[in-house]
């Protein structure tokens, strides 16, 4: 069964695709999220083929009009979109001539489909970094108010999931916020380098019509037109470069999130998740799982994915326009709701949290996690080489371990036992209250830095 002659494609074709077919080629399903860059774009060409004299100022006017028309017809919910159109820009023209006639068929002049969705999409992945970039900026004001809060409360660092040292959960939270804010520079970057304007390319080799695509890339808020109409219509990268900012960012949101559920534990209690993100069991009324981190870090499995998807939709597109570009959009437009929602839900949680101070600094004196401060006082008041004093500290370290105690609890005699230098006043190094507070060197945990890098970062943002 087949249908009519679709008008838009004019008369080359004497029936239209069967079901299938229409099922396969149409993506108004998902392109209609660009109906207002698209009807924002076509505003802009109209006008500049009116200021050129390539249409009258009559008929511009009238387009211009019509598509507003169509814009508030489309964000109210009573637009009749057709699969048959095939996609948005199809039926915007449409319903154009629908409502202004003969004028409508102007407004296509001197462009294709291929520089118009070429233009909508920037302009919708533009629109995305910004919106990461101001839901990044809430993620790291919320950490900032965590941090100044617990600037001086004394945690266990880590490596290998194993105690380390000791830090400041100021200082831990902190780490985030350079993390995030290295997002938000990747995000604005990428802006940056998509911000010119492929509308004017055409097909693939631009127009013989006297166009001003300075005009339209400024109406556009674009930098400067494209400088390669083949390029213009065939690239993707800006949408490829959002993806992997996105993709970054949801890394460091997934790392966030297990370690949210990592101290929710009943075996950490470093902190506590607000009712609002947690939820409970069908069965085990004692439980209190941290779905929401879960679900957050899980995330990156969908924005990832979709940033390996339209790499491999790329890859092997010879210049310019294929139809396989048609399956750019769906990727993106999921990878940055799951984003923009990932966001949200950390600053919720972030804002939320609880931190256990006792329990965390606890910990910290646990797991000999001030060895390495021990070592340091005998490199400074013994002179012993780093690598003996490293030596000296391993003994003692195992010599408490024999004795079921930490390296605070050794008496003095134990560690002159090892090393006769050994002073009474070592002990005063072996507390973690001390340990953080003698790491001053820059981007140290001592409570001093910590306010200091929050003040910067104040500042700054």
């Amino acid at each position: 069964m087949t249908k009519t002659s679709n008008a838009m494609w004019g008369g080359r074709f004497a029936t239209g695709p069967d079901a299938i077919m229409e099922a396969i080629n149409a993506s108004i399903g998902f392109d209609k999220r660009l109906a207002r860059q698209d009807i924002e774009g076509s505003r802009a060409h109209a006008a500049m083929l009116a200021a050129t004299g390539i249409i009258t100022d009559k008929d511009a006017e009238a387009i211009r009009e019509g598509l507003l028309t169509v814009l508030s017809e489309i964000e109210g919910g009573n637009f009749a979109f057709s699969t048959a159109l095939e996609d948005i820009h199809m039926n915007v023209e449409a319903r154009l001539k629908e409502i202004i006639g003969e004028p409508a068929g102007r407004l296509h002049t001197a462009r294709s489909r291929n520089d118009q969705v070429a233009v909508d999409f920037r302009l919708w992945v533009r629109d995305q970094c910004d919106a990461a970039d101001a839901a990044l900026l809430a993620i790291i004001q919320a950490l900032l108010a965590q941090a100044e809060a617990a600037a001086d409360w004394v945690m266990p660092g880590f490596t290998h999931l194993q105690v380390a040292q000791p830090v400041t959960l100021g200082h831990h939270l902190m780490a985030y916020v350079e993390m995030f804010a290295r997002d938000r520079s990747r995000f604005a970057d990428a802006r940056k380098r998509m911000n010119e304007s492929p509308l004017g390319a055409a097909a693939l080799a631009g127009t013989s019509f006297p166009i001003d695509r300075h005009m339209t890339a400024a109406a556009l808020g674009f930098d400067r037109p494209t400088a390669n109409s083949l390029d213009s219509t065939s690239d993707r990268d800006f949408a490829l470069e959002y993806l992997a900012a996105a993709s970054i960012c949801a890394m460091h949101l997934s790392r966030l999130s297990e370690e949210l559920v990592i101290w929710s534990t009943a075996q950490f209690r470093f902190v506590r998740m607000s009712d609002r993100w947690s939820t409970g069991s069908s069965i085990m009324p004692q439980k209190r799982n941290p779905d929401a981190a879960e679900l957050i870090r899980a995330k990156i499995g969908r924005i990832m994915g979709a940033n390996v998807a339209l790499m491999t939709v790329m890859k092997g597109l010879p210049l310019t326009y294929s139809k396989d570009m048609q399956e750019d959009k769906e990727q993106v437009f999921d990878a940055a709701d799951n984003l923009m929602l990932a966001l949200a839900a950390m600053t919720g949680m972030i804002s939320d949290m609880t931190a256990n101070r006792d329990v965390m600094e606890k910990a910290a004196a646990t797991g000999f996690s001030t060895a390495t401060d021990l070592a340091d006082w005998l490199v400074r008041e013994l002179n012993l080489p780093f690598r003996d004093a490293h030596h000296v500290t391993g003994t003692l370290v195992a010599l408490a371990e024999g004795k079921a105690c930490d390296l605070p609890d050794l008496t003095l005699a134990d560690m002159q036992g090892v090393h006769a230098g050994i002073r009474a006043d070592i002990f005063d190094v072996l507390g973690v209250q001390n340990s953080v507070a003698s790491r001053t060197s820059y981007g140290g945990t001592a409570p001093t830095n910590v306010r200091a890098q929050i003040q910067r970062w104040k500042d700054a943002l």
